[in-house]
């Protein structure tokens, strides 16, 4: 996709906070090259880059983590469309590099506001400013909340509400995957899910985990 190709009316369906631009902040904003089409797996931005520019994701999913010198990682947040990265504000903000990485979870499109763009709609476009501080507003509860549950509960209290927090029963997703995503290792989260498996809660198989009994993982959840 290139600029051109972009709808302005779901441009701003996605970012109501941009439906009061003028053509020629508009005509900024869709210049060429500011779209991009990004592969799932692909490193959207990683730590000590700097940033080029304020991502507005116009389709698919971003997984934004931290990670520590012996290779572990915690996922912090996810962005969806409609929605943007407190750390690429904070980082235009403070003109300071990423410190944590984005990582396309599924194929991606997204809209890159050029740098001076971004500032001069965070100086002379209320609606955009109240957009960021917002975001950073439910980012930061977000990250509060991540880590209370990182910090007071156990690990397999918080195995069991990801478990749960799935709308399907059955789940293509590998021991690995489970562990990112509670910042803990394969082993541990390897040997939580056997014993779920023992108390007739899951039925594992490779690559996949099957939730039989939801109000006895709910019982652990609340624990």
């Amino acid at each position: 996709m290139n600029a051109a190709a972009i709808d302005p009316p779901r441009l701003f369906a996605l970012y109501p906070a941009l439906a009061g631009l003028t053509p020629a902040q508009l005509a900024a904003l869709l210049q060429p090259g500011a779209v991009m089409e990004v592969p799932t797996g692909a490193q959207v931005f990683s730590e000590h880059q700097p940033c080029s520019g304020f991502p507005l994701l116009l389709a698919g999913r971003i997984k934004v983590c931290k990670s520590a010198a012996n290779g572990r990682e915690l996922m912090l947040y996810r962005v969806e469309p409609g929605g943007s990265c407190i750390i690429s504000s904070s980082c235009l903000l403070g003109h300071s590099n990423y410190n944590a990485r984005g990582i396309a979870e599924t194929p991606l499109t997204l809209l890159l506001l050029p740098i001076p763009v971004f500032a001069e709609l965070m100086l002379g476009h209320a609606p955009f400013r109240d957009f960021v501080f917002h975001l950073f507003a439910e980012r930061i509860g977000e990250l509060m909340q991540l880590v209370e549950e990182v910090a007071f509960a156990r690990l397999d209290q918080r195995l069991a509400r990801l478990l749960l927090a799935c709308q399907d029963d059955r789940l293509a997703i590998t021991h690995q995957q489970l562990a990112d995503e509670l910042g803990s290792v394969r082993e541990i989260v390897s040997r939580l899910l056997n014993g779920f498996a023992t108390q007739g809660l899951v039925d594992l198989g490779r690559g996949r985990i099957a939730l039989i009994d939801r109000s006895g993982l709910q019982r652990i959840a609340a624990a």
